[in-house]
C-alpha cells in the first residue's frame, strides 16, 4: 500500500470514529478526484501535493466537522490549482460541498500584506463567507495551520509574510470562534518566524527551568487530586505551561524577564456538572489562598465565543501564583473547538436555523458597523474586536450585557439599540449620574436616560466610544442626518491638516492629483470626501497623506522622465562574467561592480531583491516589492536596466534599514522604542518622532540588522510596545 493511501485511510478511520454514518464511498471518491486532479504536483518539501489536503482534512476531523466539510477540505485546492470546476464538484458531491470549496478558494486571495483597499474588501468577503457557512473559515483555518507546520520550506520573506498574516488575521478569528487549540498553535508557530530570536530566548529559559516547573506542577496536581478523591468528587485534573505566545506577549509588552512572569503554570479541573464546578471552587479557595480581583465566572456569564469556565488565580505555600480553570466536559469541548463543538450537522443532529443566525449575529454586526469605515481603520478595529477583553454589566432589569473592556455608557446605549444611543441625554451607573466617558466596570448596573427632544449624538462621542459597533452607528447617524454640516466640518478639518503639512489647495490642483486621491479613497467627488471626514468615515490626516503621496509620486515620476531623456542605457557586457559577491550581493553578468542599497525600500538579506543599473553609481539593489520598481514596470520604463541579483555571502555584514511606527503620542514613547530595540540587540542609526495631532505620533527609525530574521524580531518587539498600532517598512507596495 502506498504512503498517500495509508494517510487517507487513517483519515477515514478518524472520521468514522465520531461520524458512524459516514458515506465512505463518497469520501473516497473525493480523495481520488483530488489526487488525480493534482497529479504530479509537489509541495516544496518534495512530497505529493495531495498530502496537504489530507493533512488539512485531518485537522477538520479533529474539530469534529461533518462529512460535507471533510470532503470539501479534501477538494479545497482543486478549483484554484487544477482543471476541476465548481460544476464538476457540484455534480459529484452536491452544491453544498461545491459552495464550500468555492468559498475557501475565494479566501485564498486574502493576503495581509496586500494594498489596504484590497485587504479590507477581502476581509469583508471572509466575514460574509463566515456568515453564510461557518465551515468555509474552519477549513481555511485548517489549511493555514498545516501550511504553518511546513513553513520552514518557504523563503524568509514568505515565512515572515505568512506568519504575520496568521497572527494578525487567522488567530483572532480562531479566538472569536472559540477554537482555542487552533488559535494557540497558529500563534506559537507564527512566533517562530515573526521573532525567532525572542522565541529561542523564551524556549531556552523554559528548558532551563523545566525540571523545577514540572516538579511544582506535579506537587500541586497531586494536592488537588487528593482533595477531590477525599471528598468523592469525580474530577480529571491536568496541568500545563502557558503557551509560548502568551508568555512572549507578557514578557515583551511589559518588559519582563521570564522569572517575573508568575502565572507560567495553569491547572484545569474537569467535572461532570455545573454544581460540581462551584463545589470545586470552594475547595480550591480552601486549599490555596485566592488572589483578590483574579476571579472570573464565565459559566454564569459566557464569553461571546461560547466559552464557559471558572478562572481563579491562587497562591500556594510555595509563594508561586497559578491559575486554576474549572469546567464541565461539555464546556471543555467547547473551549477546545469552539463553534465546531456544536456543529449542527454532526452525528445527524439537526439544528435550528434561528439559533444559528443568533450564534453568528456578531459577524453581521461587525460588517454593519464597519460599512463606512476607512480601510486602515477597519483592519485595526477588526483586530481589536476579535481580541479585546470583555466587561460584564447589567441593565436595570438584571440582564447581562457584554462590552469591550474600557467601554463607556455610550457603548452600552448603542449595544442596546441605535435609537437608545441616538436619544441618550445622560447615564446612571449604580444609581449615580456619570459623564459619557465614564469607564464601566464588571458588575455595574447601567441606566440610560433618553429624551425625544435629543438632537442626536455629539461629534466627540466617536472618540469617546470604545467599540467599533458604537462608533459605526454614530457615524451612520451623522452620515444620514447631517450631510451639509459634515461637508463644512470635514472641509475645515481637511484644510487645517493641509496647512499643518505646509500644503495648499493649489498643490491639489496640480495635474491629476484630485482624481487620483479620490480614486484611492473610493470617493466620487470632493464633497463626498469632505462629508466622510465630517462624519468620521475617514480621518483628515489620512486624506492629506494621500495627497502628499501623490505629490511625491509625481515628483519622482518627473525626475525619472528627465533621466530617461538625458541618459543613455549602459551597454550590455560583452560576455558574462563569473558572479562575485560584493557587500553580500551576487550580480548576474557583471563582475566586481559598485553596489549600493536603495534608500527607498532598504533591503536586507532574506528579502527578494533585484538590481537597477544606474549611471555612474553601479547597481542599486531594491526589494522586489519596491514601489519605485513596480511603478517603473507598470509604465514599461527602464526594462533593460532592471537585472537579476541575489544574496551571496553576508556573514559579518550589517545593513541599515528604515522603519515607521504609528503610535499613541505619550511620554516615554521614545524610551520604550529604544529599550525594545536594545533588547533585540539592534543598533539604532537615527530615531525621530513627529506629532501627527489628535494624540497620534509617527516615529521614523533607521536601524542596523544582519538579515530579515533579526529585522522581523525587532519589528515584533516594537509592536508589543503599549500604544503602538503599526510598524512598517516604508517604500514597498503593501
Amino acid at each position: 500500500m502506498d504512503e498517500v493511501l495509508e494517510k487517507y485511510l487513517a483519515l477515514e478511520e478518524k472520521v468514522k470514529g465520531y461520524y458512524p454514518n459516514l458515506n465512505t464511498e463518497r469520501m473516497r471518491a473525493a480523495f481520488e478526484l483530488s489526487r488525480a486532479a493534482h497529479g504530479n504536483q509537489k509541495r516544496l518539501d518534495g512530497s505529493p501535493f495531495i498530502t496537504h489536503p489530507i493533512a488539512a482534512a485531518e485537522i477538520t476531523a479533529d474539530m469534529g466537522l461533518d462529512e460535507d466539510a471533510v470532503i470539501a477540505c479534501l477538494l479545497h485546492d482543486s478549483i484554484e490549482d487544477t482543471s476541476v470546476t465548481y460544476e464538476d464538484i457540484a455534480k459529484k458531491f452536491g452544491t453544498t460541498v461545491a459552495d464550500i470549496v468555492e468559498g475557501v478558494t475565494k479566501l485564498t486571495r486574502v493576503v495581509y500584506t496586500s494594498k489596504e483597499e484590497e485587504q479590507v474588501e477581502n476581509l469583508r468577503k471572509m466575514l460574509m463567507a463566515m456568515a453564510k457557512d461557518i465551515r468555509v473559515i474552519l477549513i481555511k483555518i485548517a489549511d493555514r495551520l498545516h501550511n504553518l507546520r511546513t513553513l520552514n520550506y518557504q523563503t524568509q520573506s514568505k515565512q515572515s509574510e505568512k506568519a504575520l498574516e496568521s497572527i494578525e488575521i487567522y488567530a483572532p478569528i480562531a479566538h472569536r470562534l472559540g477554537i482555542q487549540r487552533a488559535k494557540w498553535e497558529l500563534e506559537d508557530l507564527s512566533l517562530v518566524y515573526i521573532d525567532p530570536i525572542g522565541y529561542k530566548e523564551i524556549t531556552s529559559q523554559i528548558d532551563n527551568r523545566r525540571d523545577s516547573l514540572e516538579a511544582f506542577m506535579n506537587t500541586i496536581k497531586t494536592r488537588i487530586s487528593a482533595r477531590m478523591e477525599h471528598y468523592s468528587i469525580k474530577a480529571t485534573v491536568s496541568s500545563r505551561l502557558k503557551h509560548l505566545y502568551s508568555i512572549y506577549r507578557k514578557m515583551y509588552s511589559q518588559n519582563k524577564d521570564l522569572s517575573e512572569v508568575f502565572d507560567l503554570c495553569a491547572f484545569r479541573v474537569i467535572v461532570d456538572s455545573i454544581s460540581d464546578c462551584y463545589n470545586v471552587l470552594g475547595h480550591m479557595h480552601d486549599l490555596f489562598k485566592p488572589i483578590p480581583g483574579k476571579f472570573k465566572d464565565y459559566i454564569s456569564t459566557p464569553k461571546p465565543n461560547m466559552y464557559q469556565s471558572i478562572h481563579t488565580t491562587v497562591i500556594g505555600s510555595e509563594g508561586i501564583p497559578f491559575e486554576i480553570q474549572i469546567r464541565t466536559w461539555d464546556m471543555h469541548h467547547t473551549a477546545e473547538y469552539g463553534v465546531a463543538a456544536h456543529w449542527k450537522y454532526k452525528l445527524d443532529i439537526s439544528g435550528n436555523k434561528q439559533s444559528d443566525e443568533e450564534k453568528y449575529a456578531w459577524i453581521r454586526s461587525l460588517l454593519e458597523s464597519q460599512k463606512d469605515t476607512d480601510a486602515h481603520d477597519f483592519v485595526q478595529e477588526l483586530k481589536i474586536d476579535m481580541f479585546a477583553d470583555e466587561v460584564f454589566v447589567f441593565t436595570p432589569k438584571g440582564d447581562v450585557t457584554i462590552l469591550t473592556a474600557g467601554a463607556t455608557p455610550i457603548d452600552f446605549a448603542y449595544k442596546i439599540h441605535s435609537a437608545i444611543g441616538n436619544r441618550m441625554v445622560g447615564a446612571k451607573v449604580n444609581g449615580r449620574l456619570v459623564p459619557y466617558d465614564h469607564m464601566l466596570q464588571n458588575g455595574d448596573i447601567v441606566e440610560i436616560i433618553t429624551s425625544n427632544a435629543s438632537k442626536g449624538p455629539g461629534r466627540d462621542w466617536i472618540s469617546i466610544a470604545k467599540s467599533s459597533e458604537a462608533r459605526g452607528k454614530i457615524k451612520q447617524w451623522f452620515k444620514k442626518e447631517k450631510r451639509e454640516e459634515n461637508i463644512v466640518h470635514g472641509k475645515s478639518a481637511f484644510d487645517a491638516e493641509m496647512k499643518r503639512n505646509h500644503l495648499s489647495m493649489a498643490d491639489m490642483g496640480k495635474e491629476d492629483i484630485i482624481p487620483a486621491v479620490l480614486k484611492k479613497l473610493s470617493f466620487g467627488t470632493l464633497d463626498e470626501m469632505y462629508a466622510a471626514i465630517g462624519f468620521g468615515g475617514i480621518t483628515a490626516v489620512r486624506a492629506v497623506n494621500r495627497v502628499r503621496e501623490e505629490l511625491i509620486r509625481l515628483k519622482k515620476q518627473d525626475k525619472q522622465l528627465e533621466k530617461t531623456q538625458t541618459e543613455k542605457l549602459m551597454p550590455p557586457a560583452a560576455a558574462p562574467a563569473k558572479d562575485h559577491s560584493v557587500r553580500g550581493i551576487m550580480v548576474e553578468g557583471l563582475d566586481n561592480c559598485l553596489i549600493k542599497f536603495s534608500r527607498c525600500c532598504t533591503p536586507v538579506p532574506g528579502d527578494d531583491v533585484l538590481g537597477f543599473i544606474t549611471r555612474g553609481y553601479g547597481v542599486s539593489v531594491h526589494r522586489a516589492k519596491c514601489q519605485n520598481y513596480l511603478n517603473s514596470r507598470a509604465r514599461g520604463e527602464d526594462e533593460g536596466r532592471w537585472i537579476n541579483v541575489s544574496w551571496g555571502n553576508t556573514e559579518g555584514e550589517r545593513y541599515p534599514t528604515a522603519l515607521t511606527i504609528a503610535a499613541n503620542d505619550r511620554a516615554g514613547l521614545i524610551i520604550d522604542i529604544a529599550t525594545a530595540l536594545n533588547a533585540a540587540k539592534t543598533k539604532i542609526h537615527s530615531l525621530n518622532v513627529r506629532d501627527m495631532g489628535t494624540g497620534k505620533a509617527l516615529a521614523f527609525i533607521t536601524i542596523e540588522v544582519s538579515d530579515l530574521v533579526s529585522l522581523t524580531s525587532a519589528m515584533s518587539r516594537l509592536k508589543m510596545i503599549p500604544g503602538v498600532s503599526e510598524v512598517d517598512r516604508p517604500g514597498v507596495n503593501k
